[in-house]
């Protein structure tokens, strides 16, 4: 078998329900990963030692328990599974990647916590984020930054940074991360991972820190897609008072079923260039995507190369303007804006340029950048099923290479030109994803995205896990591991 962590989150799931695993052993492993390995890659903010224990002691009972009475368990029962440092879980201090939130622990859990302990997984701790989870990196005045478990002088990636390098190095088996412009998808390309955004109301975002813009949600980061799937399976259902609603899935459907289902033949429309105007793509990138072009013909699939859609300066305008007024409505006590970092104030500041009526005028643009890109997936048999680009327009960069705390401005160029194919997709709402199906000459991973029609996760992890079958990665682990 290896060691504990060589298995996936569902077969670690398995285990625990056949009596071959106790969720007090493996959850023991994994804190002591935590415990040797953490200081040198930068995955938490806080570890929950004591109610990791005491979780995974209930998870051992409930399941000898249920094995006795002869009753099905969850899938994830049991499983170690971090949350995002911008989620709130109740008598756990959360940051937010915030110097100003040190100490700042909530009385309430946020829905997908909920939805965790339903479901009997086992938090191992709160995961580094960038303050606020504004960056494309995970660096902050709160912890030192999250590494890239391949090259720990390259960064994780971020938003959800402190997540993907958890998993990546073998600290968890799955992780909990959020995205508002790639926060997912952004480190599972820079890491190795399958990293998965959902379709726009798919996981409640409630229910205390709602984003009315809709451009943020959570999702899973894992080694494979059926563990992708699976957390998802947890994660997804609307709950009362949620400004968005996905499509249900049929009853009795899961996304974990659909991962193990083939798809038929689809149609792909592969998209190379970059929206960003100016930004070119590193030839590691698009070696990446015309590999994965080439393997979904041999899969039996259609791809067409075509040119990137034209984003109005209005749409480009209104994406900055959205994300300065969510810097301002960050929750940051009075008389602590000296202790934000530079690219915070810098946005909140900026945001006395934005009226109201202006930010509304955004989301208006964002509604028509999202119905244009909807517009290239149209319903099936009458347009594309599937939109193919690279994940991100460079490989994994060094820390400290994306910002200027001298100059914030001019961090936005740097972000723009690492990340300019993520935030399409939290605009239009639509599913996407990160598929590790490349490593370059330095053994550095590089994803390629895919992003499927609105509420159709379903292809999306249909394709994704007959990529995964085809040219499988999970057995591609960092010299760490």
């Amino acid at each position: 078998m290896g060691q504990l962590h060589d298995l996936t989150a569902l077969e670690q799931g398995a285990a625990i329900r056949a009596g071959e695993l106790s969720p007090v052993e493996l959850t023991e492993h994994y804190l002591e990963r935590v415990e040797r390995l953490d200081a040198t890659v930068g995955a938490f903010i806080t570890v929950t030692a004591d109610l990791a224990r005491q979780q995974a002691a209930e998870a051992e009972r409930t399941a000898l328990k249920a094995r006795r009475e002869g009753r099905e368990l969850p899938p994830l029962h049991g499983v170690p599974v971090p949350v995002k440092d911008v989620n709130y879980v109740a008598g756990v201090r959360c940051t937010m990647g915030s110097a100003a939130l040190v100490d700042h622990v909530p009385s309430v859990d946020d829905h997908i916590v909920t939805k965790l302990r339903a479901a009997g997984t086992v938090l191992l701790g709160k995961t580094n984020t960038p303050e606020f989870a504004l960056p494309p990196y995970t660096e902050s005045r709160v912890a030192p930054p999250a590494r890239n478990p391949w090259d720990l002088a390259r960064s994780a990636g971020g938003s959800s940074g402190g997540a993907a390098t958890a998993v990546a190095s073998g600290l968890a088996p799955v992780a909990h991360g959020t995205d508002s412009g790639g926060s997912i998808r952004i480190p599972s390309s820079a890491c190795g991972l399958f990293g998965l955004k959902p379709s726009r109301g798919r996981v409640s975002n409630g229910p205390t820190l709602h984003d009315v813009s809709g451009m943020s949600t959570s999702g899973p980061l894992a080694r494979t897609v059926a563990d992708a799937a699976a957390l998802l399976d947890v994660l997804a259902g609307p709950m009362p008072g949620d400004p968005f609603t996905a499509p249900s899935l049929p009853p009795g459907e899961t996304f974990t079923q659909h991962a193990g289902r083939r798809p038929g033949p689809l149609r792909v429309a592969s998209i190379p260039e970059p929206t960003v105007p100016g930004v070119p793509l590193h030839p590691d990138c698009r070696k990446a995507l015309a590999e994965a072009a080439d393997l979904l013909r041999e899969l039996g699939h259609t791809v067409d190369e075509l040119a990137p859609p034209t984003v109005p300066a209005e749409a480009g305008a209104a994406l900055l303007d959205v994300w300065k007024v969510m810097a301002a409505t960050s929750p940051v006590p009075p008389g602590s804006e000296e202790l934000l970092t530079p690219l915070t104030r810098h946005l909140r500041a900026e945001t006395a340029g934005v009226s109201g009526v202006a930010y509304a005028q955004g989301l208006l643009e964002l509604r028509k950048l999202g119905r244009m890109i909807a517009e290239t997936i149209q319903p099936p048999g009458t347009g594309y099923d599937i939109i193919l680009t690279p994940t991100l327009a460079q490989p994994p960069v060094a820390v400290g290479s994306l910002h200027d705390d001298a100059n914030p401005a001019a961090g936005f160029d740097l972000m723009s030109a690492f990340t300019p194919y993520t935030m399409l997709y939290n605009a239009s709402g639509q599913p996407a994803a990160s598929l590790p199906l490349h490593r370059n000459a330095d053994n550095l991973p590089i994803g390629i995205m895919l992003a499927a029609r609105y509420g159709d996760e379903p292809t999306l992890l249909s394709l994704s896990a007959q990529l995964e079958e085809a040219h499988p990665w999970s057995s591609h682990v960092p010299d760490l591991w």
